[in-house]
Parts: C-alpha cells; sequence; structure tokens
C-alpha cells in the first residue's frame, strides 16, 4: 500500500527520447515495475515545448513525431528517492520533478494505508 502522504515523481519528456535502443518513456515504466513502485502512468500531450522553445504539435498540418510526454508515479518517498539513481541515467534532457501529494484511494479497498 502507499502511505497517505506520499511523493509525485514527475517524468516530463519527448515521444522520441530512446533509452538502450527503446523508447524511453517505455523503459522508464519497466523500470518502475522492477523496482515494484506502485504504478506509472504516460500521458502523450498534444502540444508542448520544452528546453530547445520548439514546439511539438499533434496538428494534423504539422504532425510530430516527438510529441510531449509526462510519465506520474506516486509511491513513499522513500522508494521514489531509490528509484531517481536509476531514473538519472534514463532521462537525458528532460525535466524531473517532486511533490508532496496526499493519497486519498488507491486499489480496490477505497483507503491508502496510513
Amino acid at each position: 500500500m502507499i502511505p497517505q502522504e506520499a511523493t509525485l515523481l514527475r517524468i516530463f519528456l519527448g515521444e522520441g527520447d530512446r533509452w538502450q535502443g527503446r523508447p524511453a518513456y517505455e523503459a522508464i515504466v519497466i523500470k518502475a515495475r522492477e523496482c515494484h513502485l506502485a504504478g506509472a502512468t504516460v500521458l502523450r500531450g498534444p502540444l508542448g515545448f520544452g528546453h530547445s522553445s520548439r514546439l511539438h504539435t499533434a496538428k494534423i498540418l504539422r504532425l510530430s513525431d516527438d510529441l510531449p510526454l509526462v510519465i506520474e508515479i506516486v509511491d513513499s518517498e522513500e522508494k521514489i528517492q531509490g528509484f531517481l539513481p536509476q531514473l538519472g541515467a534514463m532521462v537525458g534532457s528532460g525535466l524531473v520533478t517532486l511533490e508532496k501529494v496526499r493519497v486519498v484511494q488507491y486499489g480496490a479497498s477505497g483507503v491508502a494505508d496510513a
């Protein structure tokens, strides 16, 4: 179970980012699973830009093959901190953020573990 006071790890990267021959987002989610983190979700953005200020868009006339992605992982601060060194090797020019969150529901029981 995830404690009620948890940490949200958010990773911003591009769909075209790769790590060891596979999409970076896929490699990160698989590594998170191997590390027994509570779960991971990949969100695909229709529009965004990063440190280069280059727009990435899903507009039909300007179809990008490098749309923005966000990976969100929530778990205890301890488990997230333990995952960060492995993540550091996998994220090139992406942005990684952490924030405190309060878990109000996780899993079928509907109650976060205190």
